[in-house]
């Protein structure tokens, strides 16, 4: 949780708010090809991309 809390006060003191929208996409694009690679979600999740 550290990890989280340095981050955002990076973020906060160096004004760099351009990098949350990065993150965030890539944690949602990591999340959808873990669930697409296992599981019943896989079939609906490829007709996606």
């Amino acid at each position: 949780m550290s990890f989280l809390s340095d981050f955002w006060k990076y973020l906060r003191e160096r004004k760099k708010w351009w990098l949350l929208p990065v993150i965030i996409f890539v944690l949602i694009i990591g999340v959808l090809l873990i669930i697409g690679s296992t599981g019943p979600a896989g079939a609906f999740i490829y007709t996606l991309f």
